[in-house]
């Protein structure tokens, strides 16, 4: 995942039929914070002399695990040519930048004020021209910033979170093998100590207090109902790590210039194609030249939303708000008698009609009884057609009791279901129970706990009129 944040870092701006053009040589540079650590960080301004009151600047924040240097292609070939200065830096505990990794903790929040005081103290900088773009971690250091009151001109977070507990453990049930691997993009010796003393609970979904208390200040999410800046959300229509509801939940909260981009980028399972990066970092670009340099181009006057066509076909669907949606209702009779160790329950169900395009909150509710040992239950929806079967999406919560009902909220995925395709509902303790490829849910149930599946209903949320062809 790392190594996707990267390529995707590695294609900023790269705009359709442009010749980028090496306009500068990133200064290497260590800034020192107010408690002593040093960043490492770079500096890329544009060939010439600065206009009258100074280069326009945006601030650039990589993912976990990467570093500054991810940043500086797009820096010096599309930015510093478009007349943009850039300040880029290794994040605490990454690369040659000092200090411990906290997740754009509070520390984090105080480095992006500092950082942008700096650049804006810069006499060919702009002090009151300076925006922002970030990837995933990166994404979310813009957010957070931004909801502190860092006077950002215009914001681009991308592929990221609002809410740090959901997107990391919805109903209590934590994403297990998505953080397990996440853990290991920063060295343990890196951490904050209270995040490294988190990390096990939220692995075994235990002491989940201790996690909400360490996600809250994380979390922009509650003040963005009073954020003005102008804010243009790319968030991937596939994405386990940080769903569409990420970047959804924003979007109607938000109350000032905003758009929405949802393509096929992001974390596991995004394809990410390359031939779509034009298209999403050219409206990061317009977005910032209409909100950053103040250039009327009319991006602010185009429907609001726009949802990429999957497979990217090179092109989109545009909607004025949130596309409409409708509900699908699916029963999936049966009971079955499951153990551990692997054991699971397989319903399937055609799907008339369509093609269909899952979009919106939708959920799997399950009857269950004589639970022994067996707290927790993992949903994983696939549809299968063309001898091909894809995962939707998937979802897991704790069980309260020996029996009773379930809900499981599936991550919200916008997936294309071609016409007579096959729903396929796996449930179990895991998520390898669809596939032993599938590391999203990790943790298992203790050895010898035993569970009764009964009968389960599918709720499918899907766009009214599919986009994508």
């Amino acid at each position: 995942m790392g190594r996707r944040l990267v390529l995707l870092a590695s294609l900023l701006f790269a705009l359709a039929g442009a010749e980028p053009v090496a306009a500068a040589t990133p200064q290497q540079l260590t800034i020192a914070a107010s408690d002593g650590v040093k960043l490492a960080c770079s500096l890329v301004e544009p060939a010439g002399s600065p206009p009258a009151g100074g280069w326009p600047a945006v601030m650039l924040f990589h993912g976990l695990g990467g570093r500054h240097q991810d940043l500086e292609p797009a820096a010096v070939q599309y930015l510093a040519p478009a007349g943009y200065a850039t300040l880029e830096c290794d994040a605490r505990g990454h690369g040659a930048s000092g200090g411990l990794f906290g997740l754009d903790g509070p520390r984090d929040v105080r480095d992006t004020k500092e950082l942008f005081a700096w650049l804006a103290a810069r006499p060919e900088i702009s002090d009151t021209a300076i925006g922002a773009l970030g990837l995933s971690l990166g994404g979310a250091a813009v957010w957070n910033a931004a909801t502190a009151g860092v006077p950002f001109k215009a914001i681009v977070p991308m592929i990221t979170w609002t809410d740090l507990t959901s997107a990391l453990a919805p109903q209590g049930l934590s994403k297990s093998g998505l953080i397990l691997y996440l853990a290991q993009l920063v060295p343990e010796a890196r951490w904050e100590p209270d995040l490294l003393a988190a990390e096990p609970g939220l692995v075994q979904s235990q002491n989940l207090a201790q996690v909400t208390a360490l996600a809250a200040p994380r979390s922009p999410r509650p003040g963005l109902r009073s954020l003005g800046v102008p804010t243009l959300l790319i968030q991937g229509r596939r994405d386990f790590l940080f769903d569409l509801d990420q970047a959804l939940a924003a979007y109607r909260l938000l109350r000032g210039p905003k758009r929405l981009y949802l393509g096929d980028l992001g974390h596991a399972p995004a394809a990410n194609p390359a031939a779509e990066a034009p298209r999403y970092y050219g409206e990061a670009l317009r977005w910032l030249d209409r909100y950053v340099k103040g250039i009327p181009n009319g991006i602010d006057a185009q429907p609001r939303v726009e949802l990429a066509h999957d497979p990217w076909d090179g092109k989109t669907t545009s909607y004025r708000a949130l596309p409409a949606t409708r509900a699908a209702s699916i029963s999936l009779p049966g009971r079955a008698r499951i153990e551990s160790g692997g054991g699971k329950v397989v319903r399937a169900a055609r799907i008339t009609g369509g093609p269909h395009e899952t979009f919106g909150d939708s959920a799997v509710t399950v009857a269950y009884s004589d639970a022994r040992s067996w707290d927790r239950l993992v949903a994983v929806l696939t549809v299968e057609a063309r001898g091909r079967e894809t995962v939707i999406s998937a979802g897991g919560t704790k069980l309260a009791g020996a029996q009773g009902t379930a809900r499981i909220a599936l991550m919200d995925e916008s997936v294309r279901v071609p016409a007579g395709g096959r729903l396929v509902l796996y449930l179990g303790a895991t998520s390898t129970v669809q596939s032993s490829g599938d590391a999203l849910y990790l943790a298992d149930v203790r050895p010898g706990a035993s569970i009764t599946i009964g009968r389960a209903k599918l709720t499918l949320s899907m766009l009214k009129k599919a986009a994508s062809r």
